[in-house]
């Protein structure tokens, strides 16, 4: 039976209070957790263009910051303008592993064929968590996706917490999570998470069908995300840019 099962309605009942409308871009929400597909705008001019750009910005901070996760569809953006977009957001990160694409080791090389041993991102996780400053957020840029699959699932670790009851909160408060052996995040921030399969709960997540072209924005700080690896003997192809974030407290 689920942790969240109840006889007197749902134990987490989201509330969202009256938004001010966006007058830049269009926000559709995936549901009323998690996930919005953002429409209205050309990144590729966004980021070349500042003189009508500091709006659009602007409101595109906000809607990261509701919605946890962000999606553009159809953008058609050179690697330079990738970079030039995550770093309105702030310095890049640069991943200790993984490979890159181009000459800015910035810009991260996501690939998966039929060859692949792995894929990236498969299993709950958030990025680089193992950082003593992880990572704020990342952006994927999916050039090459499989005619079917390779949904990526994203989950509000806000909405994880505050379903907790408030014993499990009051146990929870002042507890250490552990990152391979090591004492390093205070409360949910961990790999997996302090409450894992609490928030696998589908009650937090939304899931992104990918097309060609689309972009993800997601907040690594707050929502996990897994990607999955149904699409054998497909391909998947694009790039990832992430953004510095500042040390838990």
């Amino acid at each position: 039976m689920s942790s969240l099962a109840s006889k007197q309605g749902p134990r987490y009942r989201h509330t969202a209070g009256e938004e001010e409308p966006y007058e830049t871009i269009g926000v559709e929400k995936l549901t009323p957790i998690i996930g919005a597909e953002i429409s209205g705008v050309d990144l590729g001019k966004l980021v070349s263009d500042d003189a009508r750009s500091n709006r659009q910005m602007d409101e595109i901070h906000r809607a990261l910051a509701e919605n946890l996760v962000i999606f553009f569809r159809d953008q058609h953006i050179t690697p330079q303008q990738h970079l030039a977009f995550g770093r309105k957001f702030g310095e890049l990160h640069i991943h200790p592993a993984a490979p890159h694409e181009g000459d800015d080791p910035a810009l991260m090389k996501i690939y998966a064929d039929k060859d692949s041993p792995r894929a990236n991102g498969e299993g709950w996780h958030t990025d680089v968590s193992c950082d003593v400053e992880p990572p704020m957020g990342s952006i994927l840029y999916i050039r090459q996706c499989p005619p079917r699959g390779g949904d990526t699932l994203f989950a509000s670790m806000y909405a994880a917490y505050d379903s907790l009851s408030d014993r499990m909160k009051t146990y929870l408060d002042g507890l250490t999570a552990l990152h391979d052996g090591e004492s390093t995040y205070r409360g949910l921030y961990a790999d997996a998470g302090v409450a894992d399969k609490h928030a696998e709960n589908p009650l937090f997540q939304c899931r992104f069908r990918w097309s060609e072209n689309a972009i993800a924005f997601w907040d690594n700080r707050c929502a996990q995300h897994r990607a999955m690896w149904d699409y054998w003997p497909h391909t998947r192809a694009g790039t990832r840019v992430t953004v510095k974030g500042e040390r838990p407290v």
